[in-house]
């Protein structure tokens, strides 16, 4: 499985912020949305960073509720991992496991074009199983 087939599925909206959002307008957007994380473009619609819910506990954690008013460009994870439409399932997790984060965008061409959460990644291998389960069970019950 592909990151281009879990895109297929689940879709290919992202919620994006500008590095001068306040980390007050960015806990709004994760809330209102239901979401884990917001990538953050710069002018060309580029990724320059991510803002995860650890990224807010840290935040909060260092500078109390004063962090409400920084800048996202301050709180902001900087190394983004990313991968493209023709990575691997298992390439993705293990990548995800290894860095220890939950949430990756995916680029092509220098444009943010989706984002796979590890449980995007969970529910569509879970998927993939019951339909090989169901077809082995069609398949023995045909040749019995």
């Amino acid at each position: 499985m592909t990151v281009a087939t879990i895109l297929k599925h689940k879709g290919a909206k992202v919620e994006t912020v500008r590095p001068t959002a306040t980390l007050q307008q960015v806990c709004d957007v994760l809330s209102t949305k239901h979401i884990g994380a917001a990538v953050v473009t710069g002018a060309a619609g580029e990724v320059i960073g991510i803002v995860s819910e650890r990224d807010v506990v840290h935040a909060i954690c260092q500078g109390g509720p004063n962090a409400l008013t920084r800048s996202i460009d301050e709180i902001m994870t900087r190394d983004v991992a990313t991968c493209r439409l023709t990575d691997s399932s298992e390439s993705l997790m293990e990548t995800m496991t290894v860095g220890r984060f939950r949430h990756v965008p995916v680029v092509e061409g220098g444009r943010l074009i989706g984002i796979v959460s590890i449980g995007d990644v969970v529910k569509r291998r879970i998927e993939d199983t019951d339909l090989e389960r169901y077809a082995m069970r069609d398949y023995i019950a045909q040749a019995g």
